[in-house]
């Protein structure tokens, strides 16, 4: 499977094409504010700013497959859009170390091959995240948030049409977090661009996207002693001794990026897709001088081409023989331990569309099929698989803009992974301004378990198999009481269904939200290396709401609520009641200033969370150790005047304690078994705006 190997320089000449007129857009600013939201919802269609030159912008996206359209989120009270992972995640004690969602979701619900690293999956830029911009004028968005022990945040985003018929888009994040505690540090720098263009008759279009990512997430293992942060502030935790990294190779530095002990995740993906329209030519006469011509198609033929390489590793390159042996019962024989495992992925899909209604290019049916090649590299051999799939697709948002419509399906007709398939139906109903809107949906995906839990054919030694799995320069020997990995050498397909409802009421400022989960054959960790499965069925259902209530002129309270609760004794534990609340004075002042402060208090109920395995890359199932919080609680302050945009926020307030008459933030929480929160932290960012 020889493929392109170059993939950085086609990822720079990529995005050097595509920021060819950023530096323009540095000449003249615009007096708009506006931040993109991530969760992309249902803001206004368009933007438009005017300023005493009569110029103005109309702005607004896609996302990859999807026929909504979207604005720009101009709000600013919610300090947590200025971070890359949602409140709902739980991490390692530092923001950009691997993360878990405190909300039921299955690991991975889709077909097919999956590697089974997603520690990192909030702070990747992917392809389906992609945003497909229609913009009148050049458009630039700069965010940087700084923090406490030199946390820092970049966010870049550029766009602009040419002619109307192509458009550039570039994205770039870098996040470097030192932390508060040892061999804690993170670094992820993520980078998207892609280019969409069309013909002058509106008949052959295209496609091009490149994505990297670097994750990077140094892993300590947790605290061993928790008297050692008794009575320590937040520079003093960093002396505390850790499980895995000793205090010569944690530096607090922002611009010391290498993890010496820890996760890293890298991806290179390059999408390229084109079409062709059969259909009819019309015209429009707008005024007695200008006619716009215009074209529907009814028959369109796709082919789409996609190219990826993925890397998965840990290591340690100072590795403690003591702590290995006493906390993971391995015995380390050289100076480096390293697990790692590479993926190279080429597939071509033809795809044929059908468009019913011409004057509806949201309602079409579409067949395809595509033929996938997979390579694995795990250092000691390699593994190739292929497949061919099959599948089809109907989608009719009416012109009436009432009714949206999916349905979708996708089976492994051939190859490794046959069997496998994915059933999706969805259904949206627009109620009114006052009465809002309904969604209802249901997906039934039946796969194979993620390839980490392939024990037979990775290579990880097997106490019933005795199969050789993947270890780098025979770094590891297994203990005589603890064998590198366990588990059956072959899981089962698992089976999942997902059905969801959900409510937007408008004028009672209300959302109601709702997930019912049925799993079969759930493939799990229990410890650091033992994969298992549950071979019964279990369900989990799981409801929300988000309500806003106005407590005066310029008081607001803003509360969102999720309780979950899970059917029968199976491997998994979530916290009963998630809740956010928000207690808010929000304004406008003066002429140009708007102002969101407030305090925020989260919580969730006391559970058993997971604990995490760098080795695998994944959360273990806990059953013993029971974790109770105090509420965490922040303050934030949120302004805009113009264009300009400033969030700042202190954070773990429910940190303060009173000892030996002294008042400080040390009485730390924990996120999950021997990982704590750290005290007080402070955050400030900026977002600033610019229109050519």
């Amino acid at each position: 499977m020889k493929l392109v190997n170059n993939k950085q320089l086609l990822f720079t000449l990529l995005s050097i094409l595509v920021c060819s007129g950023v530096q323009a857009q540095f000449d003249r600013l615009n007096d708009i504010g506006g931040r993109f939201s991530r969760s992309g919802g249902n803001t206004a269609d368009t933007l438009t700013q005017r300023n005493p030159h009569e110029d103005s912008i109309t702005i607004s996206y896609r996302f990859f497959d999807s026929t909504g359209t979207h604005g720009i989120d101009t709000s600013i009270n919610d300090f947590n859009k200025m971070l890359p992972v949602p409140y709902t995640y739980a991490d390692l004690g530092n923001i950009g170390t691997p993360s878990q969602s405190l909300l039921f979701r299955p690991l991975h619900m889709q077909p097919g091959w999956d590697a089974g690293f997603h520690m990192f999956d909030p702070f990747r830029y992917t392809l389906e995240g992609t945003k497909y911009f229609t913009t009148t004028r050049p458009f630039t968005t700069l965010a940087y948030m700084m923090g406490t022990r030199q946390e820092q945040v970049i966010d870049v985003l550029h766009t602009q049409n040419r002619k109307e018929l192509v458009n550039f888009t570039f994205e770039y994040r870098l996040l470097n977090a030192p932390g508060a505690f040892r061999n804690q540090n993170s670094n992820h720098s993520n980078m998207r661009a892609n280019i969409s263009s069309q013909s002058k008759n509106k008949r052959y279009s295209m496609n091009l996207i490149g994505v990297r990512n670097s994750n990077r997430g140094a892993v300590n293992g947790g605290i061993i002693n928790f008297d050692e942060l008794k009575g320590k502030g937040v520079n003093s935790p960093y002396i505390a001794a850790t499980r895995i990294g000793s205090i010569g190779n944690a530096s607090p530095s922002p611009f010391k990026v290498s993890i010496s002990s820890g996760n890293e995740n890298k991806d290179f993906t390059l999408y390229y897709r084109h079409s062709y329209d059969f259909g009819q030519k019309d015209s429009l006469q707008v005024n007695d001088s200008t006619m716009v011509r215009l074209f529907y198609p009814r028959l369109r033929f796709e082919h789409a081409a996609k190219y990826a390489e993925y890397e998965y590793s840990f290591k340690d390159v100072n590795p403690n023989p003591d702590s290995y042996l006493q906390y993971y019962g391995l015995i380390v024989q050289n100076d480096t331990v390293m697990y790692k495992d590479k993926w190279k992925e080429l597939s071509n899909q033809l795809a044929i569309y059908t468009y019913p209604d011409k004057k509806n290019i949201a309602q079409f049916v579409k067949v395809f099929g595509e033929f996938q090649l997979l390579g694995g590299d795990f250092g000691r051999f390699k593994k190739n698989y292929y497949n061919v799939i099959v599948g089809g697709e109907y989608r009719n948002k009416t012109r009436n803009q009432k009714w949206d419509m999916l349905a979708s399906g996708r089976f492994f007709a051939l190859g490794d992974y046959f069997g496998d398939y994915m059933a999706t139906a969805n259904l949206k109903r627009n109620l009114g301004t006052r009465i809002g809107d309904i969604s209802i949906g249901f997906t039934n995906v039946n796969r194979t378990p993620s390839f980490i839990f392939n024990t037979s054919a990775k290579g990880f030694l097997s106490a019933d198999s005795a199969k050789y799995i993947e270890l780098i320069g025979n770094n590891f020997q297994p203990h005589s009481n603890f064998p590198v990995i366990t588990g059956e050498s072959k899981f089962a397909k698992e089976n999942i269904t997902h059905a969801f409802a959900k409510i937007n009421v408008p004028s009672w400022q209300l959302s109601l939200t709702g997930n019912y989960y049925a799993m079969l054959n759930y493939a799990y960790f229990t410890d650091y290396f033992t994969a298992k499965q549950n071979t019964s069925l279990f369900n989990l259902l799981q409801v929300g709401a988000e309500k806003e209530t106005p407590l005066g002129k310029f008081f607001k309270w803003y509360a969102e609520i999720y309780v979950q609760q899970k059917a029968g004794n199976v491997p998994v534990n979530v916290p009963l009641v998630l809740t956010r609340n928000r207690i808010a004075f929000e304004g406008h002042f003066y002429k140009n200033l708007d102002i969101a402060t407030g305090i925020e208090v989260r919580y969730n109920t006391p559970y058993k969370p997971d604990h995490y395995s760098p080795f695998t890359g994944n959360f273990f199932y806990n059953d013993t150790m029971r974790i109770s919080n105090l509420p965490d609680i922040s303050y934030y302050l949120n302004f805009k005047i113009k264009r300009f945009r400033l969030f700042a926020e202190a954070a773990n307030l429910n940190s303060l304690s009173y000892q030996n008459k002294t008042f400080g933030f040390n009485n730390f929480s924990f996120v999950r078994p021997y990982y704590p929160k750290p005290g007080l932290w402070i955050r400030v960012g900026i977002f600033w705006n610019f229109i050519n």
